[in-house]
């Protein structure tokens, strides 16, 4: 397949995860899927928690354990019933940027789990306000904040090693690996959103 953009350290594939993931392996995958709450992404997928969401959460959870020794991913809270049993949980607090949800919680915290065997020496993050305000990000309605993803690549890979991520949405992964020095994939079914990530990428990393 032919990338979208490579810039020979981030590659982008515009495509259906589920179509390339399979031939893919790397040092860490970071998982971001659809939450299946009816957030409108684009015209490539629905977001519903429909016929089909849970096998492919299934079918997810399978892929990314066989692709990476290490894996990590933000099932979103009510979705935590549907992933297998995880070899440990990260978590990060929002306090700043919490919302009631429509079944009355409040919580202030997200979970992060971790597939594979790698040791963890700091397991919780504190961002009391993780909206993200970057105007880079485009119209993608659910964002995660790059300081995020930056502590999860450099928890769960070391540098020069691949990082991979089949929902890459507008790349704040694919940023945070070249910011710390790893190589990255990202694949994403929204055009859209592969331009933007592209536009990210092509600001290079100032040396220090």
């Amino acid at each position: 397949m032919i990338p979208y953009y490579d810039d020979g350290t981030c590659v982008i594939y515009h495509a259906d995860c589920r179509d390339v993931l399979p031939s893919f392996s790397g040092g860490l995958v970071f998982a971001d899927p659809p939450y299946g709450v009816g957030l409108e992404y684009g015209h490539a997928y629905t977001d519903n928690a429909g016929t089909g969401y849970a096998a492919f959460m299934h079918w997810i959870a399978d892929e990314i354990r066989r692709a990476a020794p290490v894996s990590f991913v933000t099932p979103g809270i009510r979705n935590l019933w549907r992933w297998p049993a995880a070899t440990w949980v990260l978590a990060w607090t929002k306090p700043g940027s919490t919302r009631r949800s429509d079944l009355g919680g409040f919580n202030e915290w997200e979970p992060v789990l971790m597939y594979g065997k790698r040791r963890i020496y700091n397991d919780a993050r504190r961002l009391p306000d993780c909206v993200n305000h970057a105007t880079d990000t485009g119209d993608h309605p659910c964002p995660k904040p790059l300081s995020l993803l930056r502590w999860l690549v450099d928890q769960g890979s070391d540098p020069g090693e691949l990082v991979l991520d089949p929902f890459m949405g507008s790349g704040t992964t694919l940023r945070a690996a070249k910011d710390l020095g790893r190589k990255a994939i990202g694949i994403e079914i929204e055009e859209r959103y592969c331009e933007i990530a592209a536009k990210r990428l092509a600001q290079e990393v100032l040396a220090l």
